[in-house]
């Protein structure tokens, strides 16, 4: 029989709501509260997420200012993604399930099957970057500028990132699938050591990181591509999805951590806080 996982779409919200219902998800799932879940998302403002253990140094904060961006940690690892123009995927599932291996590569693989197959609705030809591609490439504290292993790949070029997490016998796995890349916006948000550097920089990305919207040759909308992803991991990973909602017990415990934790800049700004203690 197919694994029955819950299927929620909560559109579009801000950064520290987004991060704070995935927190939550993972959270409910390890006491067995709710079904592995399958979550999409929007985002209302511009946002840069960076990873769970990257240092804020990278981050050029008068360009978040200059642009009117949210600014959040993530709970997962990776470098730093702009949230912008896009659809987000979150999925949170037991580690138990026979289907989810032990390896991050691994399942990874299992899990990228489903944003393949979603491509394929969307008549995008993607290609998996496999991990014997990038061991010598130098690391980017820019998400897109640089494959991890299994992500998308269109005519060489990135066009999703995916980063995950395993606590409480739970993967969490959310990733970025844009319509759209504003790289001027992009390249103003991160720290370089010239402004020479930095324009070469967006220069040479275009080379490396392609939007579904320049892949496809069309405009896809946030419900095009939601119906696409859904069917993606449907058939990619043999699962049957049931409607899930949060009741409003639940949305309260959200907006309590969003408050608490990704408001915060004991949260967001950890590294800079240990460095001035």
């Amino acid at each position: 029989m197919k694994d029955t996982w819950g299927l929620i779409d909560t559109g579009y919200q801000d950064a520290a709501i987004n991060m704070a219902l995935d927190e939550c998800l993972l959270l409910w799932h390890s006491k067995d509260l709710i079904p592995p879940v399958l979550r999409f998302y929007g985002w209302t403002k511009p946002t840069l997420s960076i990873g769970h253990f990257q240092k804020e140094r990278t981050i050029h904060f008068p360009g978040i200012a200059k642009h009117g961006c949210q600014f959040v940690r993530r709970l997962t690892g990776g470098s730093a993604v702009l949230h912008d123009d896009e659809l987000t995927y979150s999925l949170v599932v037991s580690e138990q399930k026979p289907y989810i291996e032990e390896s991050i590569r691994k399942a990874y693989h299992t899990l990228a099957q489903g944003i393949f197959a979603g491509f394929k609705e969307l008549d995008i030809q993607a290609q998996f970057s496999m991990p014997e591609e990038h061991f010598t490439k130098e690391r980017s504290a820019v998400c897109f500028e640089r494959p991890s292993d299994y992500e998308m790949l269109v005519n060489g070029k990135k066009i999703s990132g995916h980063a995950q997490t395993r606590k409480l016998g739970v993967l969490m796995q959310h990733g970025s699938l844009p319509f759209t890349m504003d790289r001027e916006m992009l390249f103003d948000l991160f720290a370089f050591s010239t402004e020479e550097l930095r324009a070469r920089k967006r220069e040479s990305f275009s080379s490396k990181a392609i939007s579904m919207n320049e892949a496809s040759g069309k405009q896809i909308t946030y419900n095009e591509a939601v119906t696409a992803f859904t069917k993606g991991f449907e058939t990619g990973l043999d699962l049957h999805f049931t409607p899930f909602a949060l009741s409003d017990s639940q949305w309260e415990e959200v907006q309590t951590l969003a408050e608490s934790k990704y408001r915060s800049d004991e949260w967001n700004l950890k590294f800079q806080k240990k460095v001035h203690s």
